[in-house]
């Protein structure tokens, strides 16, 4: 069984700059909360496979999880996939598909979100965690939102 949660923005910005500004590390402490760091774990330009360890303070602490890139189809659809058996999560697989779609001047950014392989009592209260993951994904669109009309 999987808890799935989508969050959708419009942006004031082109359907490229939207889909470019998903997957631009470098420019992520401008608009990401309690971004601590990225650190990517290979070279070059953000690819299918390409992997990174964000670390985030939340409640006082540091947390970080690790990323993968899925899927890319420029300007349109990247996937990442978070594995949190490799982060401070420790157990989980999270799947963020984001859907950038072209609308004249303004983009349509949806983000949809599925977490899979919960077990025991995490199972039991990943519908709560559902929430606060729709919550929290919604401010980062929210932030990247306002980075870039701005």
């Amino acid at each position: 069984m999987s808890i799935t949660f989508d969050v959708e923005r419009t942006f004031n910005v082109s359907q490229q700059t939207a889909y470019n500004s998903l997957i631009d590390l470098d420019a992520a402490h401008h608009w990401m909360h309690g971004l601590v760091r990225m650190d990517r774990l290979d070279d070059g330009p953000i690819k299918v496979g390409s992997e990174w360890k964000e670390t985030r303070k939340m409640f006082g602490k540091e947390a970080s999880e690790h990323f993968e890139v899925m899927e890319l189809q420029e300007p349109e659809k990247i996937v990442l996939r978070c594995d949190g058996s490799k982060g401070s999560t420790g157990k989980g697989e999270y799947i963020f598909t984001y859907t950038v779609d072209s609308a004249g001047d303004q983009s349509q950014v949806t983000l949809h979100g599925e977490i899979k392989g919960l077990t025991g009592l995490s199972k039991l209260f990943g519908k709560l965690m559902a929430g606060s993951f729709k919550k929290a994904c919604a401010k980062d669109l929210d932030a990247l939102k306002q980075y870039l009309e701005n």
